[in-house]
């Protein structure tokens, strides 16, 4: 199955569940498939077979309630089943609204507060680095993430280290829960702000799954950390959800799964 095919999937899946299981964040979970598809299945170095081999690679989710996403990704690439997705939100599932401490196989830690995962991963880079270990760590921001202080201070530690075992990217789809986001923040001009502290910068369109596999490969290349800002649309792949924002929280109709299943033509 081709990449953009798994993706399509993914986003019927992610529909089917959000409306049977009564659980929010689909167009949060929505923008962010192509990336998530990019690194599980061309980029990272990962055996689902195998999920706490000590040389794997790893990913942390920094904008958690988009963790339907994650666990989808997961079930499509074989950690465990897509069928018990359905248990999404439900008491006393693994598969909470936000990556809990009783996750399933696959989740590297908990996001249940905005801000952490990027100093997480900062010092697990670090760490990995001092003990001359090989491991990666890419971590996926949310836009409106980036108000958190912690990602600064995150940022100006791994760019003063020279961490370039470690990815950030930004899911840049423009709005946040409670409206857009540069005018909730002032967060333009990204890339200038990332440079000045210390990263190597691009921006490039966070639907185009080749383009997000050419700059996920050079993690290592240079002697800094990396950060790709990559420009998405809330509710991808759904014309009816896509930049609306109305989708950060609800819950999509048995006729709107149709409806969206016609158009990812799955």
């Amino acid at each position: 199955m081709k990449y953009k095919e798994i993706a399509s999937q993914i986003r019927y899946t992610l529909c089917d569940v959000s409306s049977k299981t009564k659980t929010p964040h689909l167009g949060s979970c929505l923008s962010c498939v192509d990336i998530l598809v990019s690194l599980y299945w061309e980029i990272m170095n990962i055996d689902p077979k195998a999920p706490d081999n000590p040389e794997r690679d790893f990913f942390l989710l920094g904008k958690g309630h988009a963790a339907s996403a994650l666990y989808t990704a997961l079930a499509y690439r074989g950690y465990f089943s897509i069928d018990s997705l359905y248990e999404h939100g439900q008491t006393n599932s693994q598969f909470e609204e936000h990556p809990g401490i009783h996750s399933p196989a696959g989740v590297e830690t908990v996001s249940g507060s905005l801000g952490h995962a990027l100093s997480l991963a900062a010092g697990m880079a670090l760490s990995t680095r001092l003990q001359r270990k090989t491991n990666r760590f890419f971590t996926l921001l949310g836009d409106g993430e980036l108000n958190e202080g912690t990602i600064w201070e995150a940022a100006m530690f791994a760019g003063g280290k020279r961490l370039n075992n470690l990815v950030a990217i930004v899911d840049f789809n423009k709005l946040q829960g409670t409206g857009e986001s540069c005018e909730i923040m002032h967060l333009e001009p990204l890339e200038d702000k990332w440079r000045a502290f210390g990263w190597h910068t691009i921006r490039i369109d966070g639907h185009d799954i080749n383009a997000l596999i050419s700059a996920l490969s050079d993690i290592g290349k240079y002697d800094k950390p990396i950060c790709i800002i990559a420009d998405t649309v809330k509710g991808k792949g759904i014309s009816f959800m896509e930049n609306d924002n109305n989708w950060h929280y609800r819950i999509p109709k048995a006729e709107e799964v149709e409806d969206a299943k016609q158009e990812l033509s799955v």
